[in-house]
């Protein structure tokens, strides 16, 4: 199992900021291992609660929420991750656990179960939260990942565009998912993540944005047909 508590800021830049600021973050930064080309694709599961309690949460801005998805990295991967995203005030906290394919399948068709078969205290946790809340699948997000990353306070920023979601089939593993445009392809959504304070460098690079930060969730991006969520 693995944790990490830091804080996140987000920005929403167009296609054009984007390249202008990548260019730059290249020639001082480092990618991160995945990051070949214009990115790595990112699939995420996004499960909720019958009368949808973690979409309300957020919709209502409530400072303690959460959020459980599966993620892997697109249909050829061969495992997946179950995580657990928490907002602490001003910090978010993400516990992970790697799960191989075959039990991210059973996650997948509502077997929760197959989370016991886990010695992590993680893993017993979700399991009797997903059981006891009654979490369903809700929306699978998938977008295109460019990501730089600081080894000084664990910097990361990342890139994400075309970002489309589906609410009608849930398998992250499906190579022909059927997914909608969630955003103007001529919009990016930028997010910085670091533990304690942001280096000034950086934040100089940032300001150039000129841009205020974003709520915005891409699993509330991904309910807008049975949610009618707008942005």
């Amino acid at each position: 199992m693995n944790e990490v508590l830091r804080k996140e800021k987000k920005f929403l830049i167009t296609l054009d900021e984007y390249y202008r600021i990548k260019n730059k973050l290249e020639k001082i930064l480092k990618l991160d291992s995945n990051s070949n080309g214009d990115g790595y694709i990112v699939r995420s599961l996004y499960f909720d609660t019958i009368d949808d309690t973690d979409y309300e949460n957020k919709d209502q801005g409530l400072e303690m929420r959460r959020k459980i998805r599966l993620r892997n990295y697109g249909a050829n991967s061969d495992f997946a991750v179950l995580e657990i995203k928490q907002k602490q005030g001003e910090f978010q906290k993400k516990r992970s656990l790697k799960l191989s394919k075959e039990d991210a399948f059973q996650m997948i068709n509502g077997n929760y179960s197959v989370l016991l078969k886990y010695n992590e205290s993680f893993a017993y946790e979700c399991y009797c939260l997903m059981n006891m809340y009654c979490y369903k699948p809700k929306a699978v997000i998938e977008y295109k990942r460019k990501a730089f990353v600081v080894k000084e306070n664990k910097i990361r920023i990342t890139f994400d565009h075309n970002i489309r979601a589906t609410e009608s089939n849930f398998n992250i593993f499906d190579e022909s998912l059927n997914q909608n445009l969630m955003m103007n392809t001529f919009f990016v959504v930028l997010e910085v993540k670091y533990n304690g304070f942001l280096l000034s460098y950086i934040k100089d690079l940032l300001n150039e944005c000129s841009k205020s930060e974003l709520s915005v969730s891409k699993y509330c991006l991904g309910r807008t047909i049975s949610k009618h969520y707008l942005f």
